[in-house]
C-alpha cells in the first residue's frame, strides 16, 4: 500500500490510499473554496449521561445529486469535485460538513472506490483489502489527536438509511468520549469478569454461538459471524476475528488477509436475503473497537480485554417493508425484533455463494 498525503482548497487534509507503489498523486484541487466553518459542538445530558453533537451547519450539506455532479467522483476536466486527481483506488479525506471537529473530535469520509455504481460488495478482494488498510491507517493516526478518545469506522448504505450519497463510501468518527454503547459494553466485561474471576464475556459469547450453531452464518479459519442470541434488527450479523483483539492494529496478517473474502460473502448474502429482483439491501456497517482513552470507570477492564468486531444489520425486515424505530424503540430503547434470530441465521445460509 502506498499512503500519499495532501490538501484541498480549503486546508482540509486529503489522503490517497494506492494498491501500487509508482502512482503519482499531484493533483492540485482548483476549486475557489472558503475555509471550512463548523460550530459543532458536544452537550452532555445529565440525565442520561451521554453527549449530543450539536452542528447546526450540518443543514447545508450536499443532498442527493445527479450522479454527474457527484462529489465523490474523481475530477475531470471542468467537473472538479473533493477528489483533484482523475481516478484513485481509496480515498480519505476530512469531511466538509462534519459533526464533530476541533476539541469536539474529527470526522472524515473513505470512498472506496472511483466507480460511482459500484457497492462494496462490488469490490475485488485486493481492494476490499485496501479499505482494510486504510480503517487501520486512519484508526492509528486519528487515536494520536489529543481531543480523540474512540474511533469508529462504518458505512451507511441505502436511501432507506439516510445516505444522501449515492456513491459507495463510508465515514470514521472520531469521538471525544468513550461512546455509550461501548460503555454499555465495558460496564458488562467488568461485571462478568468479577462475577467469575477473570473469564472474559466477548469469548464466552463468541464460544456459545461455535457451540449452539444455529445462529452461525459462516465461519473461517480467522473469522466467525453469527446472528446474535438477542438480535436488536431484523437481520443482524456481527462478525469477530477468532483471535481477540482490541483493534483493527491488532489484527495478524493471517486474519487480515481472510478478511476481504468473508466480509465480501456477508454482503452479497444481505443483497440476496428478499430473493431476486429485489432492490439492493440497505444497511450499516459499524466496526466496535477499544476506546483509546482511560478505562478507569470501568474497573478492573483494560483494553485487551475489549473484543474487535463488526456489526452489520438492516432495517429492511421484509420485501418491501422496514423496521421503524418506534415508541418502544426510541422512546424507552427496548427494541422489538419481527424475526427470530435462528430464522435469520438460517436464510443467511440459504443465500450463500456457490
Amino acid at each position: 500500500m502506498k499512503k500519499t498525503s495532501t490538501r484541498l482548497a480549503d486546508g482540509r487534509e486529503l489522503i490517497y490510499y494506492d494498491s501500487r507503489d509508482d502512482v503519482v498523486r499531484d493533483a492540485v484541487d482548483r476549486r475557489p473554496l472558503d475555509p471550512t466553518v463548523t460550530t459543532s459542538e458536544v452537550r452532555r445530558d445529565p440525565l442520561l449521561g451521554d453527549s449530543v453533537a450539536i452542528a447546526s451547519h450540518r443543514q447545508g450539506r450536499t443532498y442527493h445529486p445527479p450522479a454527474g455532479e457527484c462529489p465523490l467522483c474523481p475530477s475531470s476536466g471542468d467537473r472538479l469535485s473533493e477528489i483533484p486527481d482523475s481516478s484513485y483506488d481509496v480515498v480519505v479525506f476530512e469531511n466538509r460538513f462534519p459533526s464533530l471537529a476541533g476539541d469536539s473530535g474529527r470526522c472524515e469520509v473513505v470512498c472506496f472506490t472511483s466507480d460511482h455504481d459500484a457497492s462494496f460488495a462490488d469490490l475485488s478482494e485486493e481492494q476490499a483489502g485496501l479499505v482494510l488498510d486504510a480503517w487501520t491507517d486512519r484508526t492509528a493516526e486519528l487515536s494520536h489527536l489529543s481531543s480523540v478518545e474512540q474511533v469508529f469506522c462504518f458505512e451507511n448504505r441505502g436511501a432507506e438509511i439516510g445516505v444522501t450519497l449515492g456513491h459507495p463510501h463510508g465515514q470514521i468518527y472520531a469521538y471525544p468520549f468513550t461512546t455509550p454503547r461501548t460503555a454499555l459494553m465495558l460496564r458488562s466485561l467488568a461485571a462478568h469478569k468479577q462475577a467469575t474471576g477473570g473469564e472474559n464475556l466477548f469469548d464466552e459469547v463468541v464460544a456459545r454461538e461455535l457451540a449452539d450453531g444455529s445462529r452461525v452464518v459462516l465461519s473461517s479459519d480467522h473469522w466467525v459471524a453469527f446472528v446474535p442470541y438477542a438480535a436488536h434488527w431484523p437481520y443482524e450479523v456481527h462478525l469477530y476475528p477468532r483471535r481477540r483483539v482490541p483493534d483493527l492494529l491488532g489484527l495478524d496478517e493471517d486474519a487480515r488477509k481472510e478478511f476481504p473474502q468473508v466480509y465480501l460473502e456477508l454482503l452479497r448474502r444481505f443483497d440476496r436475503i428478499f430473493g431476486a429482483g429485489e432492490p439492493p439491501t440497505p444497511y450499516i456497517a459499524a466496526w466496535h473497537q477499544a476506546p483509546f482513552g482511560s478505562l478507569e470507570e470501568f474497573e478492573s477492564v483494560n483494553r485487551d480485554d475489549f473484543a474487535l468486531h463488526l456489526e452489520l444489520f438492516t432495517i429492511r425486515r421484509t420485501s418491501g417493508k422496514l423496521k421503524f424505530l418506534a415508541g418502544s424503540e426510541s422512546g424507552m430503547n427496548v427494541f422489538i425484533n419481527d424475526v427470530p434470530p435462528e430464522t435469520a441465521a438460517e436464510r443467511l445460509r440459504e443465500v450463500a455463494s456457490s
